[in-house]
């Protein structure tokens, strides 16, 4: 098992891994309308190159904002290792913080980040009915049957553990 940078995935299973895990290869949130297949990230294969998971983000000036994070097997630390090879990449860029958004509903997402030290820095009222307005397909309901209404942005600084 091994993390590899995306631009050396077959492009038809990156895309088929976005559609099956997200609807499609589009992310739509506050920070702006993201096509994660042409993002860098990270994937996380098997012995059979199977995609066991997969990260995107975005590099701006002094900030990296993770986009996109899945892994389809919980609790054996895909995750984990995704996130800590964004971060690496991030301080060799000079990247002084790293950020991501999620929504209200994501309570794992939310407990995941947190336990890696990153910090509950805003919380954006009612942004998901207007993503809403760009991709309907965004479910009205969630996780635990919690209504998707707000977007939580998150954020750690660079180089902290």
């Amino acid at each position: 098992m091994t993390v590899i940078p995306i631009q050396q995935l077959p492009q038809n299973e990156m895309l088929q891994f976005f559609k099956e895990h997200w609807g499609s290869t589009e992310m739509v949130i506050s920070s702006g309308i993201y096509d994660c297949s042409q993002l860098d990230g990270f994937a996380y294969m098997d012995e059979q190159n199977k995609i066991l998971g997969l990260v995107t983000y975005i590099i701006r000036p002094e900030e990296c904002e993770i986009i996109s994070l899945d892994s389809i097997v919980e609790g054996i630390g895909i995750g984990s290792l995704l996130v800590q090879a964004v971060e690496r990449h991030a301080l060799e860029q000079s990247c002084k913080m790293i950020s991501l958004i999620t929504t209200n509903d994501n309570l794992h997402a939310l407990k995941f980040y947190q336990k890696r030290g990153y910090h509950l820095v805003e919380i954006i009222q009612n942004a998901v009915d207007q993503a809403r307005t760009y991709k309907p397909e965004i479910p009205l309901i969630g996780n635990d049957g919690i209504p998707i209404r707000d977007e939580i942005r998150l954020a750690k600084q660079s180089g902290l553990s």
